[in-house]
């Protein structure tokens, strides 16, 4: 079978990852993953590789085989990997869990090779475009900087003390940094280079975007632009998306019947996947605002996906 041009991966609470047509609507490939439930999808920068992050482990699995099997498995982490990316050449992965550790793999080695204390659980973690600094997210509050070249620690910011950071969000272009928590806040900071390497955040904007839990914040692509977006998915089964020129409400996308966990940008920005408790997975449309498909299959609740265009 030839692959689609687009496809969409998720994953869900009833151990199945499931691959499917975009366009269609059509799934073609399911895996099941018995050991634990996905916390996370992310997919390699080749578009070759997904990982698929559990409890306690990572598995890598190839996009293009109909193999149920992982080709590679990554171990240390002790409990949940709620957070996991890719260096943007995709010679090493990074990773962060509830045992309160930020992890580097080498993709062509195996084992950890770095490990970074948090000293609580680690909700989030996103790899600066400088592709040197590792920002993070706890359940404590805490916001750090990881240097990697330096191999250290360089910033620590609370934002709003005790009140647990859920995701966080870097513009493409390194220029700003949005962080959501439980209390349905963004906090917004400029990214501003110091004399030294170090990243230095100047504050911008406070935004109260929900009521309930912010479960996953999303600043939008390159080649969105002019147009720049964050999306705000909540557990009040709504997704915002906010104008970050002024940080303006400009759609609030209804349908999903429960907590939205995930959504991503299609490359253009033009489109908006999310998924949700109630099992299914929806594709919007940023402009209107109207969901065009519904992804339906899952059983229970469905938190992760991606998409990538085959060139």
């Amino acid at each position: 079978m030839t692959q689609p041009s687009v496809i969409l991966a998720t994953a869900s609470y009833d151990h199945t990852i499931r691959f499917w047509e975009a366009k269609s609507g059509r799934c073609y490939r399911t895996i099941q993953y018995p050991e634990s439930q996905v916390n996370r999808l992310e997919i390699t920068p080749d578009k070759r590789y997904l990982a698929a992050a559990g409890n306690p482990h990572i598995r890598l699995f190839d996009v293009n085989s109909s193999g149920p099997q992982p080709v590679m498995s990554y171990d240390s982490h002790t409990n949940n990997v709620m957070a996991v990316g890719f260096q943007c050449d995709g010679n090493w992965m990074y990773s962060g869990s509830e045992d309160g550790t930020v992890k580097i793999w080498d993709l062509r080695a195996p084992g950890c090779q770095r490990e970074y204390e948090s000293r609580a659980a680690v909700n989030t973690v996103v790899l600066h475009p400088n592709q040197t600094e590792l920002i993070s997210g706890d359940q404590n509050g805490n916001i750090r900087v990881w240097d990697l070249t330096a191999n250290s620690c360089s910033c620590e910011l609370v934002p709003e003390v005790d009140t647990a950071v859920r995701s966080l969000t870097v513009m493409w272009d390194g220029s700003l940094v949005v962080a959501a928590n439980n209390r349905g806040t963004c906090y917004v900071w400029r990214l501003l280079r110091g004399t030294q390497t170090m990243t230095n955040f100047e504050p911008l904007h406070k935004l109260q975007a929900h009521d309930g839990y912010i479960l996953k914040c999303l600043l939008s692509p390159e080649f969105c632009e002019p147009n720049r977006y964050l999306a705000t998915a909540s557990s009040d089964h709504t997704v915002k998306i906010w104008n970050v020129d002024g940080f303006t409400l400009e759609k609030t996308l209804v349908g999903h019947q429960r907590w939205v966990w995930d959504c991503v940008f299609s490359v253009d920005g033009a489109y908006l996947i999310t998924a949700s408790s109630d099992a299914t997975a929806r594709l919007w449309s940023v402009s209107t605002g109207e969901d065009i498909k519904v992804y339906q299959g899952h059983h229970k609740a469905t938190i992760d996906e991606w998409t990538k265009n085959h060139n």
